[in-house]
């Protein structure tokens, strides 16, 4: 591990040299590429250096220790030891998670999908529930939400709503709400008190970048029509709303959402070339699970993923077994505890694969 360190870190320092010269600084291409990279092994690297600090003191402290020291001298140099020794051994495994293979989509911003599956109005008014979720949590990270398209009905619920989040580190975390969310509660439109059952699925797709998809203008076909709203009342006369469909694929997306046609179209596209980028992924992997006969996760959207019971305040994420009696503050929002657990439950997952 030591080895690979050193290397990450001799890399480092190539790297800021390289950024100093002046043919790399006028070359934006490879001004981009290595201060991204610089910017990627920089926590490892500074891990590493306080690492290395941590385990010289600890070796200055072990031999004053077999000095000839007074009680309280003793004492003293025992206990910052011992402080040290408790620092080296977090840090050491903080390194082990740094040296991870990164998921290369980790820093990109995502597409969020959010539909109302089974269950009717009830399973519609909870979509809006998880798009307000994952708005409040993007607003307390410092990213960006942006509505693509969203089909709402007349009781404040979604069809469907599909949004970009914009902020660094957006995937990382996000990624790992993939699948289908199901709420147990009383709906608005049950007189007789009864407990429902209803789901909502999201779909957590990074954003592809232009050079990573091809994507021909030929095979996309152009539909224009006039925007318009819930019960399907007219809200824009003009035909600036905008349906993409990619043909080799049959792969179709719509814009609605702004006035202007040109800006529908390119959040349609973003949307696209995302979805696109998510069905090859997705096909790599099935093929490397059939090949490795290994369950790899898929992120297979069908599965259910969460419960939020509203009778009993609770959360549930069965993918770890994780209870939590905090239904008002998630879907405030406050997804931190959760998400958090999940990272520690890959990261593990990843280090028993790395040790195998």
């Amino acid at each position: 591990m030591l080895e690979r360190l050193q290397a990450v870190e001799d890399r480092y320092d190539f790297l800021n040299e390289q950024l100093s010269d002046p043919d790399v600084i006028s070359d934006a291409t490879k001004l981009r590429e290595y201060s991204k990279e610089q910017s990627d092994i920089e926590e490892t690297v500074q891990a590493y250096r306080e690492y290395k600090e941590v385990t010289d003191q600890h070796r200055e402290a072990k031999a004053m220790l077999e000095e000839k020291l007074d009680d309280e001298m003793h004492q003293m140099v025992k206990e910052e030891l011992d402080e040290l020794t408790e620092r080296s051994e977090k840090l050491e495994e903080r390194l082990k998670v740094l040296l991870l293979p990164k998921d290369p989509n980790d820093d990109k911003n995502v597409i969020v999908e959010v539909r109302g599956a089974a269950g009717g109005d009830e399973a519609q008014l909870f979509a809006s529930d998880l798009y307000k979720m994952y708005h409040r949590y993007a607003e307390a990270q410092g990213w960006k939400t942006e509505v693509i398209e969203a089909t709402a009905t007349e009781l404040g619920g979604y069809k469907e709503i599909i949004f970009m989040v914009n902020g660094a580190g957006a995937y990382s975390k996000l990624k790992y709400e993939n699948g289908a969310h199901r709420v147990q509660r009383v709906p608005q439109t049950e007189s007789g008190g009864r407990i429902h059952t209803s789901t909502a699925t999201v779909a957590v797709l990074p954003e592809a970048e232009e050079v990573e998809i091809d994507i021909h203008e030929k095979d996309i076909r152009v539909d224009t029509f006039a925007s318009s709203g819930p019960g399907g009342q007219s809200v824009n006369t003009t035909m600036s709303a905008v349906r993409l469909t990619h043909l080799p694929t049959n792969t179709v997306v719509s814009c609605q959402d702004e006035k202007s046609q040109i800006k529908n179209k390119e959040k349609a596209m973003k949307v696209l070339r995302a979805r696109i980028y998510d069905k090859v992924q997705q096909e790599a992997q099935d093929e490397y699970a059939e090949n490795r006969k290994v369950a790899v996760g898929t992120g297979d959207r069908s599965e259910r993923i969460r419960t939020y019971n509203f009778p009993q305040s609770r959360v549930t994420d069965h993918r770890i077994g994780l209870t939590i009696q905090k239904l008002e503050q998630i879907l405030q929002g406050k997804l931190d505890e959760i998400i958090d657990a999940l990272i520690v439950e890959d990261q593990a997952e990843n280090m028993q694969k790395a040790a195998e």
